[in-house]
């Protein structure tokens, strides 16, 4: 179905608000992708607050123009699907690299965080960043073994001084 101008500019703006608003952005080849595998895709993007879009390359390039997603311009080419990560910057990446392990049609190829292209070792590292949430109940975990470790230390220390007595 073909766009009119009113439509057209209607993407574009949509995009570029969204372009202002997010944390990362990252970019895959959906070439061979069914349509219910899409719908799939998306429904688990917001449960996660990550927009996700399938547009094409002249109105995504409009659109990211003037902002920190600039520099994908240079790497978007073919069927372009675009996910934004609003909440967590790795979110859209870890949820594409979940489906690209499912469907092997499916291609990462390309990633902005803070303005910068990510070669594919930053988009992994980016997709293993915890989110808070985990973060803090890492530390959580990190500080009960630690003080479970004191408190085993201690009636160790306390034995040793009774059986010494």
């Amino acid at each position: 179905m073909a766009l009119n101008l009113n439509k057209k500019k209607t993407i574009v703006s949509k995009i570029h608000q969204i372009s202002n608003s997010a944390l990362s952005a990252v970019i895959a080849d959906s070439q061979g992708i069914s349509v219910n595998q899409i719908n799939q895709l998306r429904k688990s993007g917001r449960k996660l607050n990550v927009k996700m879009s399938i547009v094409q390359n002249t109105l995504l390039s409009l659109a990211i123009k003037n902002t920190s997603f600039e520099c994908l311009k240079r790497i978007i080419k073919g069927s372009t699907f675009i996910a934004y990560s609003i909440d967590h910057p790795g979110s859209g990446v870890r949820l594409f690299k979940k489906f690209e392990k499912k469907n092997k049609q499916f291609k990462i190829t390309g990633a902005v965080f803070e303005g910068k292209l990510l070669s594919n070792a930053e988009i992994n590292q980016l997709a293993d960043m915890p989110t808070y949430e985990e973060a803090i109940s890492k530390l959580l975990l990190v500080l009960k073994i630690s003080a479970a470790g004191k408190l085993i230390y201690t009636l160790s220390a306390i034995k040793q001084k009774k059986e010494t007595s």
